[in-house]
């Protein structure tokens, strides 16, 4: 289970270069302008063979000056709260403020390993002006350059040493595993409520590390699955319950250590910008899905154009992955509950299968011939044989041919959706790769 590790500091200390480097992003440095960097503040980092997720927290500041030190500072409590380790990094141009003071106080008070990191050392004769941060009180600061990679593979030996051992799952391999994710107030916790109700002796709970998910196994009416959650097990602090960065933190753990993810969304509200945060963090991670409209019983007009209408936002929002059940219902009520399990399951088994060679190719080859990839400076592009690889998380496709660097994402996107005409393959993700013949 990989541990988890966030990136805090005041705006411009460099927090999104050194999250860059650490995810081995090529793009440029993040905007200024709150909500810009969306997509870019989850990845993962591997180094000396452990792999990490890191998460910045600069593209959830607030950027209004009567609460814009609230909001970093609710942020940074977040995650001291719900991460293994937190790098905490100062300006060594700038030198100690007294919005740094307040950071290291709370960052004292919490019981998980700090690393104080001293950024903008662009020149070693300038790392004696890290002196002055040993008055934060958390230890040798740690001099780097995010911007040219300098002291980072030192700062990355000394994270890893310091981060706990992963704790083993200690769940059942063959068994699924299904996250309810959702921003805050969507109804998770209800809908939990409502899978478990009172037969609580059918129930057992298997927690890890105290920053785990927590497992339940839930084995009744011809079901038989884990539940991945994170509402709940840990307290808030004075988190307030609306801030996305939360519900964003609590996420990650869910949604990395389950196989298909339960995503609430709330009727009364429609699919927002924190909805399409969680979305992505799914498809980052490979996930396979189930959307939930939840509060359905609050919705007046039920009729099927409102149905259509929301089902086409939703899919439009989170194309190109189409290719998902979406199913409206109410945890409070406990309408078409049965039917969100139900879901849950066929999906993962849609995940699971496997599609024999031969079919593959009796079925896919005719199609390929009759639409073949767009030829590239005058030179026709042969796809020979198609084949699903084996042992892979999500179904994958190797289609060898004699020029695969020529071969576009459009016409991948074609091949994908011919996989999905032909076979089930609703709720999951696929990979399609191109190889030489």
């Amino acid at each position: 289970m990989a541990n988890l590790v966030a990136i805090v500091g005041r705006p411009n200390v460099g927090k999104s270069t050194l999250f860059n480097r650490l995810t081995q992003s090529r793009r440029a440095i993040v905007s200024d302008t709150a909500g810009t960097t969306r997509d870019r503040q989850y990845g993962k980092c591997v180094w000396n063979g452990r792999e990490f997720s890191v998460v910045d927290t600069g593209g959830w500041v607030v950027k209004s000056d009567d609460i814009f030190e609230d909001a970093i500072r609710q942020q940074v409590l977040v995650a001291t709260e719900e991460a293994d380790l937190v790098l905490f990094l100062v300006d060594n141009d700038t030198g100690v403020t007294d919005w740094d003071e307040d950071v290291a106080l709370i960052l004292r008070r919490a019981k998980l390993p700090v690393i104080l990191v001293a950024n903008k050392v662009d020149n070693p004769g300038n790392a004696y002006e890290a002196a002055e941060f040993y008055k934060l009180g958390l230890g040798d600061p740690q001099c780097i350059s995010a911007a040219t990679g300098g002291g980072t593979g030192d700062l990355l030996d000394l994270l890893v040493s310091r981060l706990p051992e992963n704790s083993e799952d200690v769940t059942e391999d063959d068994i699924p595993r299904f996250a309810v994710v959702g921003r805050p107030n969507a109804g998770k916790s209800s809908i939990i409520n409502a899978f478990i109700g009172e037969e609580r002796n059918i129930v057992t709970e298997i927690a890890g590390t105290t920053r785990d998910s927590i497992y339940t196994r839930f084995n009744k009416f011809g079901f038989d699955f884990y539940l991945v959650d994170t509402a709940g097990i840990r307290r808030k602090n004075k988190v307030t319950e609306d801030l996305e960065f939360y519900s964003v933190m609590r996420s990650i753990r869910a949604i990395e250590n389950s196989d298909v993810c339960i995503l609430m969304i709330d009727a009364t509200r429609g699919i927002e910008a924190q909805d399409m945060n969680i979305f992505q963090l799914i498809q980052k991670n490979n996930k396979s899905l189930v959307v939930v409209v939840n509060k359905w019983d609050l919705v007046e007009d039920k009729t099927q154009a409102v149905i259509s209408t929301f089902e086409n936002a939703i899919r439009s929002r989170m194309a190109p992955f189409v290719d998902f059940p979406i199913i409206f219902a109410s945890a409070l009520t406990k309408q078409r509950i049965f039917k969100v399990l139900e879901l849950a399951q066929q999906v993962y088994a849609n995940r699971m299968a496997r599609i024999g060679t031969s079919k593959l190719n009796e079925v896919l080859l005719p199609l390929i011939e009759a639409y073949p990839p767009p030829s590239v400076k005058g030179k026709y592009i042969k796809i020979k044989y198609v084949s699903q690889l084996p042992n892979t998380q999500i179904p994958s496709f190797v289609f060898y041919a004699n020029l695969p660097q020529y071969v576009k994402e459009p016409y991948k996107r074609f091949l994908e959706n011919k996989i999905r005409e032909n076979w089930s393959l609703h709720g999951c993700p696929i990979n399609i790769f191109i190889r030489q013949k």
